[in-house]
C-alpha cells in the first residue's frame, strides 16, 4: 500500500498497544516503524528485474520482524528507562507494526515474501488497490488527532478503537466483494469457454466496487472488468494476443524464469521492433502496464537475451472518471479494442 496508509496504520497500531503507557510517543514510533519495511526500495539489487522481484522480500518477512523486535524493544527501553519493565510490550508493538505492514502489502496484487527465510514465494491475496481512501481514512484521522494539543487519553483510545474497527470492517467487505467477483467471473468465463486456471482479480483504482481481472491462456490473455452490480452477461471481457513462443530460446535464462515465477504466469509476450517484451499483466491497464521488461532481442541468428531494462509505461489517472462510471454502467468500455 501507499506510504501514507502504512504510516497511519503503524501509528494507530502503535498507539493501541503502547498509548496508555507512553502516550503520543507510541503513535510517533508506530508511524516511523510503519515506513521501515519499504526502505528496501533504496537497496540496489543489481538490475531492474532484481529490484522488481526482490522488493518486499526480507524486510517484509515475519521471521525478520520477530528477530529485530526484541532488539528495537531494548532500544526503546533504553530511551525510556522508566519503561524497562515493559520490554515485552515494546517488542509486541514493534512486531505488530512491522507485521501488519507486511500483511497489508500482502492484500495487494504485487506479492509479498512474508515467509522469506523459509520460502521466497510472493504471497498475494489482492483485495486492495495500492491507494484506497476508504481503508486509509479511518486510520489517518486518529493519526492526525493523536498530535492535536489537548486531546484527552480517553478520547484517543476511543478513536483508536473506531479507526481499527472501521478499517478491519472495510477489509472484511473487500474480502466478501472479491469472493463475489470471482464467482461472477468464473461463470462469465465458463460461458465463453475460457479456461481461468491462470487468473487474478484485483480492485480497480480507488474502489472495491469495480474489479479488474486477468486470465492468461496459451496464445491469448483477457482483461476483465466486473462491477459488484453486474450480472454474469454484463461482465466485460476483452481478448488480446500474446506470443509466448518468442521466449523459447531464452526460457532457460534466470531473468526470464524469475519474471515468469514472480508474475505467477500472468504475463504477456510481444515483439516490438527488434525486442521481445515481457509484461506483468497484474498491475496497470491494457496499453499502460507498470512493469514491462525488454527480455529479448532479435538477431540474425535468432532471439538472444535482451538488455533486461524496465520500460516506463505507467498508466495515467486521466481515465479515472470513466473507470468509476463503469461501476454503474456496464456499457462503458475501458479496455481498448484489438487492432485488426
Amino acid at each position: 500500500m501507499d506510504s501514507i496508509t502504512q504510516i497511519a496504520l503503524g501509528a494507530t497500531v502503535g498507539y493501541a498497544i503502547m498509548g496508555s503507557k507512553v502516550g503520543r510517543k507510541a503513535a510517533l514510533y508506530g508511524a516511523v516503524l510503519g515506513t521501515f519495511p519499504d526502505l528496501d526500495v533504496l537497496i540496489p539489487y543489481g538490475g531492474d528485474i532484481e529490484n522488481f522481484t526482490y522488493h518486499r522480500g526480507f524486510s517484509h518477512s515475519f521471521l525478520v520482524h520477530a528477530i529485530i523486535s526484541p532488539i528495537l524493544a531494548w532500544l526503546f527501553c533504553t530511551l525510556h528507562p522508566q519503561t524497562k519493565t515493559l520490554f515485552i510490550h515494546w517488542a509486541g508493538m514493534v512486531f505488530a507494526v512491522l507485521a501488519t505492514h507486511a500483511l497489508l502489502d500482502g492484500f495487494t496484487v504485487y506479492g509479498t515474501q512474508v515467509l522469506w527465510g523459509v520460502t521466497e514465494y510472493p504471497f498475494a491475496y489482492s483485495i486492495f488497490f495500492i491507494i484506497d481512501p476508504l481503508y486509509t481514512l479511518p486510520l489517518l484521522i486518529p493519526t492526525l488527532l493523536y498530535f492535536k494539543p489537548g486531546m484527552a487519553k480517553e478520547r484517543m483510545r476511543t478513536i483508536t478503537v473506531w479507526g481499527l474497527g472501521l478499517s478491519c470492517g472495510y477489509m472484511l467487505w473487500a474480502i466478501a466483494a472479491k469472493q463475489y467477483i470471482d464467482y461472477i467471473n468464473h461463470h462469465a468465463l465458463a460461458a465463453k469457454g475460457i479456461d481461468d486456471s491462470v487468473y487474478v482479480s484485483t480492485p480497480a483504482p480507488l474502489t472495491t466496487l469495480l474489479w479488474r481481472s486477468v486470465v492468461v491462456e496459451d496464445n491469448a490473455y483477457y482483461e476483465i472488468y466486473t462491477s459488484i452490480f453486474d450480472n454474469v452477461d454484463e461482465v466485460t471481457i476483452m481478448p488480446y494476443p500474446t506470443q509466448p513462443e518468442l521466449l523459447d530460446s531464452i526460457n532457460d535464462e534466470w531473468p526470464v524464469q524469475r519474471l515468469q515465477w514472480f508474475t505467477k504466469g500472468l504475463y504477456s509476450v510481444k515483439q516490438i521492433e527488434d525486442e521481445v517484451i515481457l509484461t506483468d499483466l497484474r498491475m496497470g491497464i491494457e496499453g499502460a502496464y507498470v512493469f514491462t521488461f525488454a527480455v529479448g532481442r532479435i538477431t540474425d541468428s535468432g532471439i538472444a537475451l535482451g538488455d533486461l531494462r524496465q520500460i516506463e509505461n505507467r498508466p495515467s489517472f486521466a481515465g479515472l472518471p470513466r473507470i468509476l462510471h463503469r461501476i454503474v454502467d456496464p456499457t462503458v468500455q475501458i479496455s481498448p479494442t484489438v487492432n485488426p
